[in-house]
């Protein structure tokens, strides 16, 4: 491990995980160190992608007189000699970077680190060592569950990769995600989920907004089990999709794609379910022809009737208004 770096670290635990404590320069840590952001494309990966404004904020607050700042937080992945070592038996020890090796899996500190690559500030670190993947997401959760500026959709994703039994635990993720992940839906690879984005696709909705609305139908649709509401969930905006191509072409101009729109829609997916004939389908060419019969008579666009609705009080009013141009007689509506 010739012309590494040396870090001069106590060893101790933190609650039940052994740690490593210590100091180093901002450039050091820099140097050995990476976020694992969420590639959407893959899968892989789990942190959100680099704000680099917030980065940049701190890279400014951290050369101010008086500055300072909570331990940063890594995890030394593989084991000892992949890229690193620890020297000595007692609290004391020396952890050896190899040149080049970049060992340390940013926990916590992605944004503070994310812009001082080429700073001797120094600043004080906690190191987990040998980490799951699996682990190291879990313990990220734990510290930023609750951190302003973080994409809720993100921590969906981390709960979908840790749950058990998703089916059972979170019912209307399951079918957000069957949504983004199934190749024939209109979603697929559309909903944003806070990590690196999938690149020449638009974005529309985030999974936590789809998760809320699809809430609704595992709610309304009780006691359905959850692939058949996945499957109605697809069929219907697949539907949507068929009649109203615009929305999605150009998701920038329509209401349709966007929080209001997606949970008035999703209600009204959940009345036509309810109130088909017990003899009915509810597939895509059941759904295409009441949405069909809905659609030309609304304005979709921000300066229709939709626009400035928002939050739950909002979405409630947009679900009613899209009841109400149903209860309306068909002449009435066309000449009015």
């Amino acid at each position: 491990m010739e012309h590494g770096t040396t870090l001069t670290c106590m060893r101790g635990r933190s609650l039940e995980r052994p740690v490593l404590l210590g100091f180093a320069s901002a450039r050091a840590l820099h140097a050995a160190s990476f976020a694992d952001v969420l590639d959407e494309a893959s899968g892989r990966g789990y942190q959100r992608r680099l704000n680099s404004r917030h980065s940049l904020d701190f890279r400014r607050y951290a050369q101010s007189t008086g500055s300072a700042t909570i331990p940063l937080t890594f995890n030394l992945r593989g084991s000892d000699g992949d890229g690193w070592s620890l020297q000595g038996r007692g609290t004391a020890v020396s952890l050896r970077l190899a040149g080049g090796a970049r060992p340390l899996a940013q926990v916590d500190c992605q944004h503070r680190l994310g812009h001082m690559s080429d700073l001797d500030v120094e600043l004080p670190f906690m190191m987990f060592v040998g980490l799951s993947q699996r682990e190291e997401m879990e313990i990220f959760g734990v510290i930023n569950g609750k951190a302003k500026g973080l994409s809720n959709s993100l921590l969906d994703f981390h709960d979908a990769q840790l749950c058990a039994d998703l089916a059972s635990e979170r019912p209307e993720l399951l079918v957000a995600l069957h949504l983004k992940n199934e190749p024939t839906s209109p979603w697929y690879n559309r909903l944003d989920l806070g990590g690196s984005q999938v690149s020449g696709l638009d974005r529309r909705a985030s999974l936590r907004t789809m998760q809320k609305a699809c809430r609704i139908l595992t709610r309304r649709l009780k006691p359905r089990g959850v692939d058949d509401i996945a499957r109605i969930a697809h069929d219907f905006w697949s539907a949507v999709a068929m009649v109203m191509p615009d929305a999605f072409a150009k998701p920038r101009r329509s209401l349709v794609t966007k929080g209001v729109g997606v949970y008035a829609l999703t209600e009204l997916a959940a009345d036509f379910v309810l109130e088909a004939p017990a003899t009915a389908r509810c597939d895509t060419a059941f759904f295409a022809a009441l949405v069909g019969d809905l659609a030309p008579l609304l304005d979709w666009g921000g300066d229709g009737p939709l626009g400035g609705l928002g939050g739950e009080g909002g979405a409630k009013r947009a679900a009613e208004i899209l009841r109400e141009l149903r209860r309306r007689p068909r002449l009435a509506v066309a000449n009015g």
